[in-house]
């Protein structure tokens, strides 16, 4: 597994998780998705990526999206 699937995997959980946080509950756990979102936005114009870099260090290999 690439770390562009890693991310977008990890991305697609904690967006659902929040999701049903949110509705089990507190609606202040819909802010995790803002966040997750707002990460995923500002990595596709600047490159950078946090979880990418961590990712990068423990060995995983790289895709196409962050080398």
């Amino acid at each position: 597994m690439t770390i562009d699937r890693v991310i977008m995997a990890f991305a697609g959980i904690m967006i659902l998780s929040s999701l049903a946080l949110a509705q089990l509950h507190s609606p202040y756990w819909l802010w995790l998705s803002v966040f997750v979102g707002a990460n995923m936005l500002q990595a596709s114009f600047t490159g950078f990526c946090p979880l990418a870099i961590f990712l990068k260090r423990v060995g995983v290999k790289p895709g196409c999206a962050f080398d």
